[in-house]
């Protein structure tokens, strides 16, 4: 199977998600299925019936990160530099707006456009991969085409 590259900020949060999933929620899920069988007749029990999901959503939850973690391969963005690569932070500035924005690229398990974690499969991210400081690069987007400079590289 392919590696899924990942920061140690990722692999991080991914391992305190997993030991919250296992430590705390798996075990008040099958306290709340105990206590609504407790109920009597399970086929009308709605709480048995939504506990019973809520613990079929954390089981998958639980498979889907040991198996993110199995195939991760951490790479740390502070061992890096050069052109973009995965783990750069890059600021850009739009071409025709003069606006700026700042993204880290990474795995796609991490990825957040909100929070300015992109995808690394993105249009954006590819577009950018190999790409140094002062560069001009055209990213193609559902609005149309996009030019934005490359303004800064930072490996942190």
């Amino acid at each position: 199977m392919e590696k899924i590259l990942m920061t140690p900020a990722g692999h991080a949060a991914l391992e305190v998600e997993l030991k919250h999933l296992k430590s705390v929620a798996r075990p008040e899920i099958i306290r709340a299925i105990a206590e609504a069988r407790e109920h009597g007749d399970l086929s009308e029990n709605a709480e048995y019936h939504s506990a019973r999901e809520k613990h079929s959503f954390i089981e998958g939850r639980v498979k889907e990160i040991e198996s993110i973690l199995s195939l991760a391969e951490v790479i740390n963005p502070a061992k890096l530099s050069g052109a973009i690569k995965f783990g750069a932070t890059v600021t850009l500035v739009d071409e025709d707006t003069d606006a700026e924005k700042t993204w880290k690229i990474v795995g796609e398990h991490e990825a957040n456009i909100e929070s300015g974690l992109l995808n690394i499969k993105s249009p954006i991210a590819r577009a950018l991969i190999g790409k140094e400081e002062g560069d001009s690069v055209e990213v193609r987007t559902p609005g149309g085409v996009r030019s934005y400079e490359v303004l800064k590289i930072i490996f942190a």
